[in-house]
């Protein structure tokens, strides 16, 4: 089964697109919507129709992407959230599921820490996909976020087992693909 997993952005849109149907997660593409400078709604346009192609292009059966969290710029907030929406929108009309995730349960789901920054996200990507170089961030941030899924669907995120805790500390181990 192939995941589309989307980073939105009003300027850059990553995107990863894994395959999760075997034993481990497979890299099959990833790489960034460059949106050209414009008005919002050009803009909005270019990220539907970059999704789009991307749909066409691999045929995923199941979208990812990152949910809305508060930005400190109220007017950066709101082009994201329009970005995002925009995505969500394109796959819905395409019949896509689409699959919300927190920016720290994807940090938590790649890294093992929910506050990790962009380079340790990029970092565990690399090796868990074994990539030859480090994609760009915003299309780290998409194959996280496809991977988040992927571990979801097969019951291998931390929060699912937050309930069983020995001594204090989460009982759950850091986990692969593989695991």
């Amino acid at each position: 089964m192939i995941v589309l997993g989307i980073d939105p952005g009003s300027r850059i849109t990553g995107y990863g697109v894994l395959d999760v149907s075997g034993s481990r997660p497979a890299y099959v593409a990833s790489g960034c919507i460059r949106i050209q400078p414009g008005e919002l709604a050009q803009k909005l346009a270019q990220v539907y129709a970059g999704v789009a192609e991307l749909i066409a292009r691999h045929a995923p059966a199941v979208f990812a992407i990152e949910q809305v969290f508060l930005a400190r710029n109220p007017d950066s907030a709101l082009k994201l959230g329009q970005a995002r929406g925009t995505a969500i929108v394109c796959a819905a009309n395409h019949g896509l599921p689409v699959h919300e995730y927190a920016a720290r349960q994807v940090k938590q789901a790649v890294t093992g820490t929910g506050a990790a920054d962009k380079a340790q996200v990029q970092h565990m990507v690399t090796a868990l996909l074994s990539l030859n170089a480090a994609p760009p961030e915003d299309a780290a941030d998409a194959l996280a976020i496809a991977l988040t899924y992927s571990y979801a669907s097969r019951g291998l995120l931390p929060e699912a087992r937050r309930g069983r805790r020995r001594g204090g500390r989460q009982a759950w181990r850091e986990f692969t693909p593989d695991s």
